[in-house]
């Protein structure tokens, strides 16, 4: 029996349909048997540079509630604090970019650090994700209540009398600059005693080991409020709607003084567009919520959110920022 020999057009009108299903299920292969984000019972860690008890840590803490509800999964909060928050952004930059090690951070790892450190083991742009930005955490300068000043300019007056003696101990980059600035601008000598996080730091304070120091307010402001610290100005140009019977630096006397510190989330680089856009939307609608805010705000932080593009900007322009009140300050690489 002779059977028709098949022509090219005949050929590829059989392979046509073939290709097409091929091509079809080939399309459907990966989102089907995509993993969903988060998987069923596997925590997020959320890795944070500061130790239990700081500022970062509490808010943290307030927003992870939600968050964890919110994604239908559970929060892990892993503190890694120690050697300026390198620690923890090294850490977070070697993760894997899987959306389950996030880093909550400040201006300390990816503002000053690159203007602090001579050997830094992480990129601050290149090696991250931003996800989203959580709002300022103001800043307050506390000191020992024995100390016999009720003002900033009374403890520049004690500060020329007895130069060298009055020291300011740091947690933070925001602590570190603060105190620097401070004795830059008011021409004075003060000793600067680190700590690995402010929550020691503070203790040495409350005991008179320590003269004074740059807080935040949500670690501070208990203490002031029990009388074991005095507060005497905050650091941002203008009163802080947190405390408006505190005057500002610069209102104090302290002319040029405008320190801030901001907190955000992000990823390992290379984190996959869908996660940071849900992770970003949950973030934004806890901390605009009416109650996490005034929750926020009790504890002495200013929340407020904005996509991962705006977030992104704000950190490369935090960088000309710092760079330029850690030269000011005159403060050498270490």
């Amino acid at each position: 029996m002779n059977f028709p020999r098949p022509t090219t057009s005949s050929i590829a009108g059989l392979i046509a349909p073939v290709l097409a299903i091929t091509a079809g299920v080939l399309a459907a292969g990966p989102s089907a048997a995509q993993t969903p984000w988060p998987a069923p019972g596997k925590n997020i860690t959320l890795v944070l540079p500061f130790a239990a008890g700081s500022g970062t840590d509490t808010t943290t803490r307030i927003i992870s509630k939600d968050l964890g509800k919110a994604l239908g999964t559970g929060i892990v909060i892993e503190n890694k604090p120690g050697a300026n928050g390198s620690i923890a952004a090294s850490y977070v930059a070697r993760a894997e970019p899987d959306g389950y090690t996030i880093f909550v951070t400040t201006n300390t790892s990816h503002s000053a650090n690159p203007y602090l450190l001579k050997n830094m083991t992480y990129d601050p742009i290149k090696d991250f994700t931003p996800v989203a930005r959580t709002g300022d955490l103001p800043f307050m300068l506390v000191i020992d209540p024995k100390l016999p000043v009720n003002s900033v300019a009374e403890l520049i007056a004690l500060a020329k009398k007895e130069p060298g003696k009055l020291s300011y101990a740091s947690g933070s980059s925001s602590a570190i600059v603060s105190g620097a600035t401070f004795g830059t601008l008011a021409g004075i000598d003060l000793l600067h005693v680190p700590y690995k996080s402010s929550p020691p730091a503070l203790t040495d304070v409350i005991a008179g080991r320590v003269s004074m120091m740059f807080v935040d307010v949500l670690t501070g402001l208990p203490h002031v409020k029990g009388g074991a610290l005095k507060a005497l100005a905050v650091t941002t140009k203008q009163r802080s709607a947190l405390l408006p019977e505190l005057p500002s630096m610069d209102e104090a006397g302290v002319k040029g003084f405008d320190i801030t510190s901001w907190q955000g989330y992000l990823g390992p680089a290379n984190l996959p567009k869908d996660i940071v856009t849900k992770l970003n939307a949950e973030i934004r609608k806890i901390v605009e919520t009416p109650s996490v805010k005034n929750e926020l705000a009790e504890r002495g932080m200013e929340a407020f959110s904005g996509t991962p593009e705006s977030f992104d900007k704000f950190l490369k322009e935090q960088l000309a920022v710092w760079e330029k009140l850690i030269r000011e300050a005159k403060i050498e690489k270490q």
